[in-house]
């Protein structure tokens, strides 16, 4: 496998690649799809790589990364409150994405995470955070507290206050606009702490 030192060079150090990018990293070699094929399943028989979705792998031991098979995503729910340390609990990974992904749990690096999905016209609210060496999109507070009205998780008390303290009223405005109505309406009755 003489490509294997210029992969784990080149993705090494990326929090995920695909097939796609090993294609267009390797192309100018003219190896075939099934050597490629044969590197990708070499690499996963040793362990070097692990599969985090069809076609997505990564280097790195880190069920956080599990989000990056999914892409476009973002983070949000409960490991959003605490990505951001708006809460002390530890938590699996939420991935929501509005690609057609089969939604539940799921398991990656001997840890689950929780697949959700959501509507293509609701998938704003989130910026990058760092998270070790890699940058991870996680939901905005303001999108985070939709998102528990929108997906009808609960919020104890404690945390609703916490995460009340940092939503801007303006930029939850402007994310509620593209919410459907009943989902607007759980999230004034979350504020009204009904």
């Amino acid at each position: 496998m003489k490509y294997v030192a210029e992969v784990r060079l080149r993705f090494g150090s990326s929090p995920a690649f695909t097939l796609a990018d090993l294609k267009v990293f390797l192309g100018n070699k003219g190896i075939s799809r099934g050597y490629l094929s044969l590197l990708v399943h070499n690499l996963l028989a040793s362990g070097e790589v692990k599969r985090i979705a069809r076609g997505t792998f990564t280097f790195r031991d880190d069920a956080q990364l599990a989000g990056f098979g999914f892409r476009p995503f973002y983070y949000g729910l409960q490991d959003a409150l605490s990505l951001r340390n708006l809460w002390e609990q530890e938590t699996n990974p939420v991935v929501i994405t509005p690609r057609k992904a089969r939604p539940g749990v799921r398991s990656f690096c001997g840890r689950n995470y929780v697949v959700r999905r959501i509507a293509r016209g609701m998938f704003v609210g989130f910026s990058m955070l760092r998270y070790g060496d890699i940058w991870i999109p996680v939901s905005d507070p303001e999108k985070t507290l939709i998102d528990f009205a929108y997906f009808r998780e609960p919020l104890d008390a404690g945390s609703l206050a916490e995460l009340s303290h940092h939503i801007d009223r303006k930029r939850l405005g402007e994310y509620l606009a593209r919410c459907p109505a009943w989902a607007r309406k759980r999230v004034e009755r979350l504020l009204a702490g009904k």
